[in-house]
C-alpha cells in the first residue's frame, strides 16, 4: 500500500486541473501555506487555482505575499451546462441565439430536413477541477460560503486534506494530518521537499516561512520543536524573506489600532484561572473604527501569547440603540459556535460574533456567567 506522501504525489500526476482552498477564519498560516503550494504547482507547469474568502483587514496584512493577487474570492464557472442536438438526420446550416424575457433561445437553421424536439438533450458537464487541496481546515464547513454554495462539487471531487489540528475530521480521500507538526507551513515544507526540492523557490520559501511565523507568533509560542526550527533554517537558506514577513505582520500597526489595544487591555478581566479573558469597549472608544472579528486579530494573538492558559477571549462592543456586539475567539480546540449557540452566532469555530438587544453591562453580566459555566464543564 502506498504511504500518504506517495498517494499525494500520484494524485498530482494524474490531475488535470487543481484547486487549493483555505479556511474562512483568521488562519494566516493556512493562507500563506496555500499560496506556497499554489506557486510550487504553477512552477511545475500544472493547471492550478487558489480560492478563499478575503476581507479588507486580512487582505491588507497578507497582500505582500507573492501570488496573493491571484486568490479567487469565490468559485465561478465550476461546471458547464451542455445542450446537445442530434444532427444524424439533418445537418446544421447556421446557429444564432437571442435572449428574451430571461430566456436564452438558440436558433438553429438546418441545411435540409427538420429538427424535432426529441433531438435536443441537455446535461451537466464535469466539474472544472478534478483534485482539491484543503489547507488548515478541520472540516469542509470551515470554508464558509465557498463550501455552502458548492456542496456537490466538494463531495464529488477528490480531496487531499492537509492539516495539523487534532479536531480535524479527516474528510478527505487522502488525509495528511500531522498532529506533531506546529504549522501547515511546516507540513508542506517537508512534503514539497520530498517531492520536487528543486522547485522550492524563494517565493515558495517566503510563503512557507510566513505560515510558520504566523502560527508561532514569531516564535513566541511554547510549542516550538526541533523539527520546525530545522524547517525554518532550511527555508532561510532557500531565500525566505524573514525581515519582510516580520515587518508586514508585526511592525505595521497604525496609531488608532494601538489606542484600541490600550482600551481593550485596560478593561481586560479574567475568569476560570485565566481560561476566559474578556473586555468591554464603550461606544466612544471606537467611533472611528469598524470593530469586527478580523481587525482585532492582532490583539487576540498578543493575548494568546501573553496568557497561554486562555481558552476563549470575548470582547463586548457597545453600539447605538442600546445594542451590544459580542466578538468571541476560541483556542485549544474549543468551538466558539457551541459556546454562543443559543444566540445564533455568525462566523466559524474559531471566531464568531453575536448582537444582543441590550446594553453593554447587561450583556456582559448575562454572557460571562454562561461562558464560565460552559468552560468549567469542558474542563471536567
Amino acid at each position: 500500500m502506498l504511504d500518504l506522501e506517495k498517494q499525494i504525489f500520484r494524485q498530482l500526476e494524474k490531475s488535470k486541473n487543481i484547486l487549493i482552498v483555505f479556511p474562512s477564519d483568521r488562519n494566516n498560516d493556512a493562507l500563506a501555506s496555500a499560496l506556497a503550494l499554489f506557486i510550487f504547482l504553477k512552477k511545475l507547469g500544472l493547471e492550478v487555482d487558489i480560492a478563499g474568502p478575503m476581507n479588507e483587514s486580512r487582505g491588507a496584512q497578507m497582500s505582500f505575499l507573492p501570488g496573493f493577487q491571484e486568490i479567487q474570492k469565490q468559485l465561478d464557472n465550476l461546471r458547464r451546462f451542455i445542450v446537445s442536438l442530434d444532427i444524424s438526420q439533418a445537418k446544421v446550416s447556421q446557429i444564432k441565439y437571442s435572449v428574451e424575457d430571461n430566456q436564452l433561445n438558440f436558433i438553429i437553421s438546418p441545411k435540409s430536413g427538420w429538427f424535432k424536439p426529441e433531438d435536443v438533450t441537455s446535461k451537466s458537464g464535469e466539474f472544472k477541477y478534478d483534485l482539491i487541496f484543503t489547507i488548515g481546515l478541520i472540516d469542509l464547513e470551515a470554508l464558509g460560503k465557498t463550501y455552502d454554495a458548492n456542496v456537490e462539487f466538494f463531495y464529488k471531487t477528490t480531496i487531499i486534506n492537509i492539516d495539523h489540528q487534532a479536531a480535524n475530521e479527516e474528510f478527505g480521500q487522502v488525509n495528511y494530518v500531522d498532529l506533531n507538526a506546529v504549522s501547515n507551513g511546516e507540513i508542506l515544507f517537508y512534503l514539497l521537499k520530498n517531492y520536487k526540492p528543486e522547485s522550492l523557490s524563494e517565493d515558495v520559501a517566503t510563503c512557507l516561512l510566513t505560515g510558520i511565523i504566523a502560527q508561532t507568533k514569531n516564535f513566541k509560542t511554547g510549542n516550538l520543536t526541533p523539527r520546525i526550527l530545522l524547517a525554518t533554517s532550511e527555508l532561510l537558506a532557500l531565500g525566505a524573506r524573514r525581515e519582510e514577513i516580520v515587518n508586514c505582520l508585526y511592525r505595521s500597526r497604525n496609531m488608532s489600532s494601538l489606542k484600541l489595544w490600550g482600551k481593550i487591555l485596560n478593561n481586560l478581566q479574567a475568569e476560570n484561572k485565566d481560561e476566559l479573558l474578556w473586555s468591554r469597549l464603550n461606544d466612544g472608544d471606537f467611533k472611528t473604527e469598524d470593530i469586527n472579528i478580523d481587525n482585532l486579530s492582532d490583539i487576540i494573538d498578543e493575548l494568546i501569547i501573553t496568557v497561554p492558559s486562555a481558552k476563549a477571549i470575548v470582547i463586548f462592543c457597545e453600539e447605538e440603540n442600546n445594542k451590544t456586539k459580542i466578538l468571541g475567539y476560541s483556542l485549544k480546540n474549543i468551538n466558539i459556535l457551541d459556546l454562543f449557540k443559543e444566540y445564533e452566532p455568525v462566523g466559524n469555530t474559531k471566531a464568531a460574533q453575536i448582537t444582543l438587544n441590550m446594553g453593554l453591562k447587561t450583556a456582559s453580566d448575562q454572557i460571562i456567567p454562561k461562558l464560565r459555566g460552559k468552560l468549567e464543564k469542558l474542563s471536567l
